[in-house]
């Protein structure tokens, strides 16, 4: 039986892994399995960063939100930057078959077409163009080492 802290996420009860299914003629997605359980009471999608779509259950959203609504409003950047990440976000609910539909300007945004890339990122997923996600990952891997060897250390 699955836990209600995990939902159906395995043990660590966080986002993990990444999952290539095709995006359909409407621009609908399968969620992965893995993610659905967390995702069913309803998600939000919107723009993420490096031209991805971040999706994040609704309570995990809502932490966002509290965190981002305490910028004062007076810092140009600030504003810039909610009306990026509110004024693009759809909430929604996935249907019975684990599908959710992603909205024209957030596949535009995003360039999903048809070939997408779903990962887990602990508390969000992210959906990429899987193309693009792989020179991601092709682009930043002497990076990656760099960056583990400066958080970790000696570990």
């Amino acid at each position: 039986m699955v836990s209600e802290l995990t939902h159906g996420l395995g043990p660590t009860g966080v986002f993990l892994g990444t999952f290539t299914p095709k995006l359909d003629d409407k621009g609908r997605l399968i969620l992965p399995a893995k993610f659905r359980g967390r995702l069913a009471s309803g998600f939000v999608a919107t723009r993420g960063l490096d031209r991805c779509v971040f999706l994040f259950p609704v309570d995990e959203f809502m932490q966002v939100h509290d965190r981002l609504r305490k910028a004062p409003m007076e810092n140009k950047q600030a504003r810039d930057y909610l009306r990026n990440f509110l004024g693009h976000a759809q909430d929604d609910v996935p249907d019975k078959q684990g599908r959710i539909l992603l909205s024209a300007p957030l596949r535009t945004y995003a360039s999903l077409t048809r070939d997408v890339a779903v990962v887990g990122m602990g508390a969000r997923v992210e959906v990429w163009d899987a193309e693009t996600w792989e020179n991601y990952l092709a682009d930043g891997e002497d990076a990656y080492a760099a960056t583990a060897a400066d958080l970790f250390g000696d570990m």
